[in-house]
């Protein structure tokens, strides 16, 4: 399992905060056999610079800081205003950043876009791991609001006989007004 995270500058105040969550939930997504890279356009330089002044971004952490170019002068990431060479702005610094999941098949599971102005939320993003990898290996899905440890949902497909087998705890039904039951919870598995 993998996370590529990008940000748009070093040095920049929210992924200051975000790179820092990150590293110390660096463990977390370990356990989970989940390697995290942060994808900047930043030099490397630039990158332990950073990493001393704030103590993120430590390979030992788990944390890798990926750049995509050093070359600040001609860097490919930089757009110009027509006929305003002197207002350079990195293409990264737009209004949002993402994050990507990808599974051991090595296939996107989970993109997010949030704007560069609101932190991401690592807790989420741990929770949506456990989500994907959960049912990735068994026949579930996760409701609203799943945590760890919570019921999870039969999927559709699985017939009610077949269900009964797989999940031994038992399998409840909610009951719901139209009478069609298709809500079916297990303890997790």
């Amino acid at each position: 399992w993998g996370i590529l995270f990008s940000h748009p500058r070093d040095f920049t105040p929210v992924c200051t905060t975000e790179l820092g969550r990150a590293a110390k939930l660096a463990s977390e997504f370990s356990k989970r056999n989940v390697k995290m890279i942060a994808l900047s356009i930043d030099s490397v330089q630039d990158h332990l610079c950073w990493s001393k002044v704030r103590g993120v971004g430590r390979r030992e952490g788990g944390l890798v800081l990926l750049p995509c170019s050093e070359d600040q002068r001609e860097n490919p990431h930089r757009t110009e205003a027509v006929g305003q060479t002197s207002s350079a702005q990195p293409l990264t610094l737009s209004p949002c950043v993402q994050v990507f999941v990808f599974g051991p098949d090595k296939k996107l599971k989970l993109s997010i876009l949030y704007p560069a102005t609101t932190g991401r939320n690592f807790d989420e993003i741990l929770r949506v791991v456990d989500s994907l990898q959960l049912t990735a290996y068994k026949k579930v899905a996760t409701p609203v609001d799943w945590k760890p440890g919570d019921s999870v949902m039969v999927v559709p497909t699985l017939p009610d006989e077949e269900a009964k087998k797989l999940f031994p705890k038992g399998v409840f039904t909610k009951d719901l007004p139209s009478g069609k039951k298709y809500l079916r919870y297990t303890p997790q598995p």
